[in-house]
């Protein structure tokens, strides 16, 4: 039964691993829908400096996409490297994910908090939020992962 019980929770642990990498792939891609949509960065960064020509705004916008595409690489790296370990049955596997998570929540927390010259937070609130979504699943993997271990 007990290890009934360990495949289910290896499993689960597995799939918030892939939700988790959807998310940060749909955190990845937001910014670039965004641009051509809502333009919620642009607008962000239109209201802390409203004496922006419109060609500063793009390349602020640009200059944020290639900051949060690179994330999203690596975020995306980091849970294939850890699902590849997991599947694997590698046992060093939970100290991967424990440490990728840090550094996933000092990513998402730095998003959310720094600010900028104009005093208000860098990151339009809804992207950086976004870069929150990915750590849910993880904090949930780790969890599991640690009460199986």
């Amino acid at each position: 039964m007990t290890t009934l019980k360990q495949r289910s929770r290896n499993r689960t642990v597995l799939a918030m691993m892939y939700i988790g990498a959807g998310l940060t792939a749909i955190a990845a891609l937001f910014p670039f829908i965004d641009r051509a949509t809502t333009t919620v960065l642009a607008d962000h960064i239109k209201a802390g400096y409203p004496a922006y020509e419109p060609g500063a705004i793009e390349a602020a916008v640009t200059a944020y996409l290639i900051i949060l595409s690179a994330v999203g690489v690596l975020g995306l790296l980091g849970w294939t490297g850890t699902i590849w370990a997991a599947r694997s049955g590698k046992r060093w596997t939970s100290w991967l994910a424990i440490g990728l998570l840090a550094i996933a929540l000092c990513i998402a927390i730095a998003a959310l908090t720094i600010q900028d010259t104009s005093g208000d937070v860098g990151l339009a609130p809804l992207l950086g939020w976004l870069l929150v979504l990915p750590c849910v699943p993880g904090l949930v993997a780790v969890a599991l992962w640690r009460r199986a271990g």
